[in-house]
């Protein structure tokens, strides 16, 4: 990465100047850091795949920003630069050393080297409204999960992701990809933007493709139902192959709603065939087939208590 500055000759003329700063791959280098595959670490150490997050995030001063994985802090670099707060939070000590050593002394920079799936994010303060990060591939479903629960004040999200898991989170009912995840994401989120990502941009090359996914969370979203509604999904989505009716008979999660777990196994299936007739669905209808809303009408149904009892 070379950024020029201005140098003023005897003439007047400005001339280009070349930064010196080391390149992401040279700070690597100099500081013994390695990506570490088994923490899912892909460095990014393209700056013009920044400008490009920038602009989709609409980064400004006012902006709290979350980022998880920050790596070598290409991308921690500019966020800083635009942003007011940013909280980051490394798993990797030596990455978190390097960090804290460039990043330590700058306005707004909240460093937490931890575990982020561990942390209870709404610890954070300021709490953050956007989440903007190279996620690691191996934690990213579970990371967006917890954010859309632990996270009401986010109001968007600008991630770097491996492709299949980017279509996977707003694939539509009836699709291959659609299944759990798609269910959580398209009830508490809606898509921006995604766009397909060069693995260049990264170091090691990651095996698999990218995607810049952008989405905001539904303002009518109410996050307080989240748990039931996952668990519901979970359960219904544990057995693809199943009926959902069958799905749910077979149901163990105690987070599941009170009433609905008290039943045996055939009252459970009672139950979510009763629910599904009366949202006009049929007795054999596979998990795949009820629409996010229709998942939220089923919890609802299922919190009711409503339907055959037993035990």
């Amino acid at each position: 990465m070379r950024i020029w500055t201005g140098c003023l000759t005897e003439q007047g003329t400005v001339l280009p100047e070349p930064d010196t700063r080391p390149t992401p791959l040279q700070k690597m280098r100099l500081s013994g850091v390695s990506p570490d595959r088994a923490l899912g670490q892909n460095f990014l150490i393209d700056p013009n795949i920044v400008d490009v997050i920038e602009r989709t995030a609409a980064l400004g001063p006012d902006d709290v920003v979350l980022e998880v994985g920050p790596g070598l802090g290409v991308l921690t670099e500019r966020l800083v630069q635009r942003c007011g707060n940013v909280h980051c939070i490394e798993l990797d000590a030596a990455l978190a050393g390097l960090l804290a050593k460039e990043f330590g002394g700058a306005r707004g920079f909240h460093l937490v080297a931890a575990d982020a799936l561990k942390l209870d994010l709404r610890l954070l303060e300021p709490a953050p409204r956007k989440f903007v990060a190279n996620l690691p591939y191996n934690v990213a479903v579970p990371l967006v999960m917890k954010s859309l629960e632990e996270l009401p004040e986010l109001e968007m999200w600008c991630l770097m992701l491996q492709r299949e898991i980017a279509d996977r989170l707003f694939a539509l009912p009836g699709t291959s990809a659609y299944g759990g995840t798609s269910v959580m994401a398209r009830l508490f989120a809606e898509k921006i933007s995604s766009r397909p990502v060069s693995g260049t941009v990264f170091h090691p090359r990651p095996r698999v493709r990218s995607s810049l996914l952008a989405f905001r969370r539904r303002p009518e979203a109410d996050v307080g139902g989240f748990p039931a509604v996952r668990a519901v999904v979970r359960a219904a989505f544990s057995h693809r192959r199943k009926t959902l009716a069958n799905s749910m008979a077979g149901a163990a999660d105690g987070r599941l709603p009170t009433a609905f777990t008290r039943l045996d196994a055939a009252g459970r299936k009672r139950t979510a065939v009763a629910a599904l007739s009366g949202m006009g669905l049929a007795e054999n209808t596979r998990p795949q087939d009820l629409t996010p809303e229709q998942y939220l009408e089923l919890t609802e149904f299922l919190e009711g208590g409503a339907g055959g009892s037993g035990g």
